[in-house]
């Protein structure tokens, strides 16, 4: 008999995998989640699987068709400037909050993962693009620190869920030199502007950041 804490562990584990496959690409946008194919890949029952499934349908990564089942979130145009908008009002209120109770201990943590970030950044470049999913997890812990001192538990948790939003697109633009470079420079001038306490530059340079990689996936044709 499988006990309350092992179903409990196994729906965490499919939750955590399906939502990496499905920012990383590889389960498609658009495409049908079916519950025995995922059984095959990520060898967990069938159970945790629509447990799993059905939380990601709250994080918007996953759509319900009621008895036709799953499928991966689609991805649009005005979907890309809606995410886009929002991930730029969350971000703002949470880079206020924690600027205005940075220390130097968050500096420090702010520096750390700029440092780490770059390491990936050149790492990213020598790979010809192969690092970036240790690339990937650098980005995300520098953005995390610029907003570690924010103590709003609902603009965390919603900021996280917008930020996997922003993830999809993200990734297959930064596989482009050009993007990455550009990127680069903007975690430079975030960093700078975080450790200034510069708050109304550290928002600008958010709505410059989201903004661009708006742009270029319109461009792209996303």
């Amino acid at each position: 008999m499988v006990n309350e804490g092992t179903v409990s562990t196994l729906v965490d584990l499919a939750l955590r995998r399906i939502r990496e496959d499905i920012l990383r690409g590889v389960l498609v946008a658009g495409s049908k989640l079916r519950v025995d194919e995922l059984r095959n890949k990520y060898d967990i029952g069938a159970s945790p699987l629509r447990e799993a499934l059905s939380r990601l349908v709250s994080h918007g990564l996953v759509t319900s068709q009621g008895q036709k089942g799953f499928r991966v979130a689609s991805i649009s145009k005005d979907g890309i400037r809606d995410i886009t908008n929002t991930r730029k009002l969350l971000e703002h209120a949470a880079l206020k909050e924690s600027l205005t109770n940075g220390d130097n201990a968050w500096e420090r943590e702010v520096i750390e993962a700029y440092e780490n970030l770059d390491k990936e950044h050149n790492e990213l470049s020598k790979t010809l693009g192969k690092s970036v999913d240790s690339w990937e997890e650098a980005n995300n812990k520098f953005h995390d620190a610029l907003v570690s001192r924010c103590k709003s538990t609902w603009v965390l948790n919603f900021r996280k869920i917008i930020y996997d939003q922003a993830t999809r697109y993200r990734r297959s633009l930064i596989l482009n030199h050009q993007e990455e470079r550009r990127a680069h420079d903007d975690h430079t001038q975030m960093l700078n502007a975080a450790l200034s306490y510069d708050i109304e530059m550290s928002c600008e340079l958010v709505n410059k950041h989201a903004d661009a990689q708006l742009a270029r996936s319109l461009y792209e044709g996303l």
